[in-house]
């Protein structure tokens, strides 16, 4: 999944949109925040 998110960033920045770029580059640092503090309760117990 990541690796689509990446690719559909790198098509959307070539073809010059740069808002749609952006925003998904900010969901998916927003998902891998969530998945680490997930990780980091689940291992805390």
């Amino acid at each position: 999944a990541t690796r689509v998110l990446t690719t559909s960033i790198a098509l959307e920045t070539m073809k010059g949109n740069f808002e749609i770029g952006i925003a998904l580059g900010v969901a998916l640092i927003f998902v891998a925040l969530i998945i680490n503090f997930i990780l980091q309760m689940l291992q805390g117990k």
